[in-house]
């Protein structure tokens, strides 16, 4: 992956059309999404209720619960753009990511129109807006991984809830940072509307974390350019924020795209059971920890960043 590195010094911050689509980095990156994306062109509404359906009884221990909100971290960004495909060219391995937004309130009744917002960390442990951030370990500096994703937006973005209250993302597998688990960020807001390209208004009712089963995690883990950052991962067990509670506490349903060849891609499921009169923004909130150690760049947006910066993230 930093074989191919070229200067970016100029490309890597110029502002980027990205939501018109994804600039493809790597072989990887390239097959694993083909493969992993391959049915999004055909998929119908009958099949998309069905796949819900599906879903939520493979999860049924998250199903109608609601959730439990956590710290929105140190690392949030209040720029995020409504797009399905979040990557930007970071190289890694292929997640369809699967969110259903449920009442429990109404009889879990879907929350149709629930702007669902995620981020997460690259095969390296940075995250946008913090690029500069040791991930703990060693592993190569971010401006080396030869992409031309914006500093300031990769691996950040909203959906809207269809009827179904449904979302989907395309990115990548997260990689980790010392001295959390693999996980993914996000928050669920309601109220507000598209504008500008990014989501404005309403208020935010949920803000919680995703999880990784840990052989898988651990597997990717072994794959390039995961395998570039090593160190001491921390386990399920022994993360600061994960309380162990299954997919009600944020554990994905994941299912591989191809069983014999996981750099293929995975698929993630969850149900998200969410009171939509509740206000949770998670600044501050949740299990504590310091963060790794550096300061964002000098360009990068700061105001809800700044707020929650002694939060674990």
């Amino acid at each position: 992956m930093t074989g191919n590195h070229k200067d970016t010094s100029i490309s890597r911050r110029r502002a980027l059309v990205v939501t018109g689509g994804t600039v493809a980095a790597g072989g990887l990156a390239v097959a694993g999404y083909q493969s992993a994306f391959a049915d999004e062109a055909t998929t119908t509404a009958t099949t998309d209720a069905t796949a819900s359906a599906s879903a939520t009884a493979s999860e049924s221990s998250g199903t109608c619960v609601l959730m439990s909100s956590v710290t929105e971290g140190p690392y949030y960004l209040d720029n995020a753009l409504v797009r399905k495909d979040i990557t930007e060219g970071k190289s890694g391995v292929p997640l369809t990511l699967r969110i259903t937004v449920q009442d429990t309130t109404e009889s879990c009744a879907p929350v149709a129109g629930a702007a669902v917002e995620i981020w997460h960390c690259d095969a390296w442990g940075y995250y946008s807006g913090y690029t500069t951030a040791n991930p703990g370990g060693s592993a190569p500096a971010e401006s080396e991984d030869g992409s031309t994703a914006n500093d300031n937006t990769y691996l950040r973005g909203y959906q809207i809830a269809n009827a179904n209250g449904v979302v989907k993302f395309e990115t990548i597998f997260p990689g980790w940072y010392t001295p959390r688990t693999c996980h993914i960020h996000l928050k669920v807001h309601t109220g507000g509307q598209k504008e500008d390209g990014t989501y404005e208004g309403g208020k935010v009712n949920y803000t919680g974390q995703l999880f990784f089963p840990d052989d898988a995690a651990q597997e990717i883990f072994t794959l390039e350019p995961y395998s570039q950052h090593s160190g001491s991962y921390t386990t399920l067990d022994n993360d600061m924020v994960y309380d162990g509670g299954g997919a009600s506490s944020g554990l994905l349903t994941l299912k591989p795209v191809h069983k014999k060849d996981v750099s293929k891609g995975y698929r993630g499921f969850i149900t998200l059971g969410i009171d939509p009169d509740a206000e949770n923004t998670g600044a501050g909130s949740g299990g504590g920890g310091t963060p790794p150690s550096g300061e964002p760049p000098a360009d990068a947006p700061t105001d809800s960043a700044s707020a929650s910066s002694s939060a674990s993230s």
